[in-house]
């Protein structure tokens, strides 16, 4: 850490309320930033700087760290994280849903939902630390915190993938695994609800798992079933992870289709009881859509289908199913599968469940947007601005300093990163200012692609990477190694 004492700053920013994301009441006060920390706080009306901001009624926190998103290609291309940008993230984590694009560089197209992260081209790295070799030598507008994916896993070391991986399949996927978490690696997450990983007992996954064990590293599963199933899923989620004594991350957390609302109530108990024996936490995000690739068992499970994007269609994004399959004059069905390869936003959640599960002390904030769809989901644009916009001030569903907590500190705290999601002395100066009385998500599910309201300025490590709700072009982001 540099030394913070006799400096001259460069920024400080006045006057602020200050949400220090420990889940400590609010306080009023200065901030100074040195190069890329935090240099000092309190009443600094003696010290100067090279450039003064006045932040009176406004709120300082950390910058939102992102802990579910599928930004690994989008890191590497021309403003593709402007929707992050404009909604205060500053950090994102990526390779989720068993999903990365390393260490994998396959002769054909990518399976999906690896298509989730972009077409071949995209599936250039052959090795883990290649990948992490790029983002350190691309110009990051945020920091990155990537993980390896199983599937990525599967489709490298795998002929067939309806099957369970055999022995020396298994060997071959954990001299990979080895290979990420030595190149720096956050962690491994699977997508076992995915077609190319079903077939993968818990045996398989426990075995990639194993050689996580003892290295700081976590586990992050998009389970297998969120739907009629999901306690079945939770409980062997909380036992692989048990089994090979890893920490675990349950992701975007829910309890999909009419017939399973209500049941978060019961989820969140089975949580509260695996917290008394490991390490559990879980993420989600403030919507009550999902959305993925075009899967047939969503239809007939989802109250409404939007399709985000269709390969031989692409012109008809951002239209309800069964308005496209009243205007071809065909079921839904065929409809859907006409539309394949694509992606959809699917109404499947209970609203009283959404709002249960972001309350839940344990519970972080991410996105899951996917920056590559044509008609995203507008959690793409405004997840952590609709947290503090409407859940915090119009719902009234948690307090403020608890819902950036939720965005900052105990996500840092989560993934490990060290001087990270805390406003404090000599803590790295990614830090977000708004205005608690405007912050709102722009988008809508017709008009996803439209910045958040009420964000001010947004700084990663000490730069400016947004000043007054426009990007300024600036690129500090760092590619974040998992601290051995």
């Amino acid at each position: 850490m540099p030394d913070l004492q006799d400096r001259r700053h460069d920024l400080v920013i006045r006057g602020a309320t200050i949400v220090d994301g420990t889940g400590a009441p609010r306080f009023a006060g200065d901030v100074a930033v040195a190069g890329d920390r935090i240099a000092a706080i309190g009443d600094l009306g003696g010290e100067s700087a090279a450039r003064e901001i006045d932040a009176a009624g406004l709120i300082l926190s950390p910058g939102f760290i992102d802990v579910h998103t599928h930004d690994d290609n989008a890191l590497l291309r021309d403003d593709a994280m402007r929707p992050k940008l404009t909604q205060g993230v500053t950090t994102v984590v990526t390779g989720n849903c068993g999903i990365s694009l390393a260490p994998l560089a396959p002769k054909g197209p990518p399976v999906p939902p690896l298509d989730l992260l972009g077409d071949a081209g995209a599936f250039r790295y052959p090795d883990f630390a290649a990948y992490m070799a790029t983002l350190d030598a691309a110009a990051l507008p945020v920091n990155a915190v990537p993980m390896v994916g199983h599937t990525t896993l599967r489709v490298a070391a795998m002929d067939a993938l309806d099957r369970p991986a055999r022995d020396r399949e298994i060997a071959a996927m954990q001299a990979l695994v080895r290979e990420c978490l030595e190149a720096g690696a956050a962690g491994l997450s699977t997508g076992l609800f995915y077609p190319p990983a079903r077939d993968a007992p818990k045996e398989e996954v426990v075995a990639l798992l194993e050689v996580l064990s003892g290295s700081g590293a976590v586990y992050t599963t998009h389970m297998r079933d969120e739907g009629d199933h999901v306690t079945e899923s939770l409980a062997e989620s909380f036992e692989t992870a048990r089994t090979a004594g890893v920490p675990l991350i349950v992701s975007h957390h829910k309890c999909s289709g009419r017939e399973n609302f209500g049941r978060s109530r019961e989820t969140l108990a089975m949580f509260d009881a695996a917290r008394a024996r490991q390490d559990v936490a879980l993420d989600a995000y403030p919507y009550a859509a999902s959305s993925t690739v075009l899967l047939d068992e969503y239809l007939g499970k989802a109250k409404r289908i939007m399709i985000a994007w269709s390969e031989p269609y692409p012109d008809i994004c951002g239209r309800y199913l069964d308005e496209i399959a009243a205007a071809w004059g065909c079921a839904e069905t065929e409809a859907f599968r006409r539309l394949k390869p694509g992606g959809a936003i699917y109404f499947v959640m209970d609203e009283e469940d959404v709002r249960r599960i972001l309350a839940y002390k344990y519970t972080m904030i991410g996105s899951d947007g996917l920056p590559h769809d044509k008609h995203p989901h507008p959690r793409l644009w405004g997840a952590f601005a609709r947290v503090l916009g409407h859940y915090v001030r119009e719902v009234g569903l948690m307090p403020l300093e608890q819902a950036v907590h939720k965005m900052t500190g105990l996500s840092a705290a989560r993934f490990a990163l060290t001087d990270r999601g805390v406003i404090r002395a000599g803590a790295f100066a990614d830090l977000v200012l708004f205005d608690a009385a405007r912050i709102a998500e722009g988008g809508s599910f017709e008009n996803p692609a439209r910045p958040a309201a009420g964000i001010e300025m947004v700084l990663v490590n000490g730069r400016p990477v947004l000043a007054d709700g426009t990007p300024t072009g600036e690129k500090p982001g760092r590619a974040l190694r998992r601290a051995a």
